[in-house]
């Protein structure tokens, strides 16, 4: 497949429109021309590009679940309990697993099941079998923007259904949707299927409608290195940018060391801001997104609410745009809602009182100026491998290991990267595989690991990494071990 990092011919991009609406009997409900002038008569309460600029702007954090549930009258009431019981700043949609895998036949089977048990036999609102009219009773039923969350590789015609219903944000990129979530997707594919969400975002943008797009930011989720969640945010924030998307939230998730987080966030916003006016994207909102802590969670209550607080404290000090929200019952599986409401109340009063505080810890920018020179390595090299095309230049530099997520499924991940904690808990790199390092960033992460190999009587190895994976849920960072 010929990729490039060039916006979709309007005749083109038409074309595959009509094909991409006939996948499901909703898709028959989609006007854009009717879309837009909905949207446009949205109070701006429900914008989401709205509130992050306003946030932003005020340096406040705002705070954002995830959930999602089968039927549309409990997903309404869930929603409704985060908005007002939760006091969420920003809402989500999450996906169900069918629709993530365009499976709607199974989908329906899923709605038909959940109306039989009267609970939720999905894991998620499948919004292309509920279509248009139900997405806006979602929208209108709230006083709070909403988010389309989900984790799709080909994601054109959920895009198509939720613009047309109302939603002003949708998370997803063709890098971040494809490695950590599918085994057997091309990287090709999921960057083409992308730009086409991206390009319907850009249709939306030149008719007066801006909605928020958000590369998913974690990945992986646990232990991976700021620069490689980094170079994919950046990659897919100037994917998004050719087609014309003006509000881009890039995203980081958390890795437990205060400074190499507060240092993260922070060089995140300033290096995809460097790469967009580089590469002459001069007019896009970027904004930022904190998630707390994606790895295995403490089976203990007390202790799970140590994590999302810390979580917070980090999100807080870091003056993320906002922070999408842990719950308490991480561990069990599916939160309840009241569980949900529990962490969203959590973070917001450990937001509220660090406020007015600032990180200035004196390392703090030597580890900013790592993250920048990493992430500039990775994402250069990229552009190089491209010939000057990004689409291209991320294609080849997964084939290369140039970008390459840990723990990532899929078969075209190289998954020669280790990472693994320093001595004090910052995420840094035991097997550096093919990423484009100087000399000196190896140097500099042999050393990390080594000081942490001395304090611990053993040499750096994979155990390492093993024991870091299931720190967190033992009630530490680092994984130690025993004595």
């Amino acid at each position: 497949m010929d990729i490039q990092n060039k916006r979709i011919p309007e005749g083109e991009f038409q074309a595959l429109r009509k094909e991409v609406l006939t996948q499901w009997p909703t898709g028959k409900d989609v006007d854009f021309q009717e879309a837009v002038d909905y949207h446009k008569a949205m109070p701006d309460e429900r914008i989401f590009s709205k509130k992050l600029i306003a946030a932003k702007n005020s340096g406040d954090t705002l705070i954002q679940p995830r959930a999602g549930v089968a039927l549309l009258k409990e997903h309404i009431e869930l929603l409704t309990y985060l908005q007002d019981k939760g006091e969420a700043d920003l809402l989500p949609t999450t996906i169900d697993s069918y629709t993530r895998q365009n499976r709607y036949e199974e989908g329906e089977n899923g709605i038909r099941e959940s109306i039989k048990a009267g609970r939720s036999m999905l894991n998620g609102f499948p919004a292309v079998n509920h279509g248009v009219s139900a997405c806006r009773q979602v929208i209108e039923s709230l006083h709070t923007p909403v988010q389309v969350r989900h984790g799709t590789p080909d994601a054109r015609l959920l895009t198509e259904i939720t613009y047309a219903g109302g939603f002003t944000s949708y998370e997803g990129g063709g890098i971040s949707y494809n490695l950590p979530y599918a085994k057997n997707v091309p990287m090709e594919k999921t960057i083409r299927d992308w730009q086409y969400v991206d390009r319907l975002t850009g249709m939306y943008e030149e008719a007066g409608v801006s909605i928020n797009r958000e590369p998913y930011g974690p990945l992986t989720g646990t232990l991976v290195p700021p620069c490689v969640s980094h170079a994919v945010a950046i990659i897919e924030a100037l994917l998004a940018a050719e087609q014309g998307v003006k509000n881009i939230t890039v995203g980081y998730g958390q890795c437990g060391n205060l400074v190499q987080d507060v240092a993260a966030i922070r060089t995140l916003e300033e290096l995809t801001d460097e790469y967009l006016e580089k590469n002459g994207y001069k007019d896009v909102v970027v904004t930022t997104v904190f998630h707390q802590w994606m790895g295995g969670f403490p089976a203990d209550e007390a202790k799970a609410f140590g994590v999302i607080s810390w979580g917070s404290a980090t999100a807080a000090l870091s003056k993320a745009t906002k922070v999408i929200v842990k719950t308490p019952h991480e561990a069990a599986g599916i939160p309840t809602m009241e569980a949900n409401a529990q962490g969203l109340r959590c973070t917001k009063q450990v937001i509220n009182m660090l406020r007015d505080q600032v990180c200035t810890a004196a390392n703090l920018e030597e580890e900013k100026e790592i993250i920048r020179q990493e992430t500039r390595c990775i994402v250069d090299k990229c552009f190089e491998l491209g010939q000057g095309d990004i689409a291209m230049g991320a294609v080849r530099a997964v084939q290369a290991g140039v970008l390459d997520i840990p723990f990532a499924p899929s078969r075209f991940n190289a998954g020669k990267m280790l990472p693994a904690r320093d001595n004090e808990g910052a995420i840094r790199i035991l097997e550096v595989g093919n990423l484009p390092f100087t000399k000196e960033l190896i140097d500099f992460h042999r050393e990390k690991i080594e000081q942490r190999g001395k304090a611990e009587g053993r040499k750096p190895a994979f155990q390492m990494v093993i024991d870091d994976v299931y720190a967190i849920s033992k009630g530490r960072l680092v994984g130690r071990p025993k004595k």
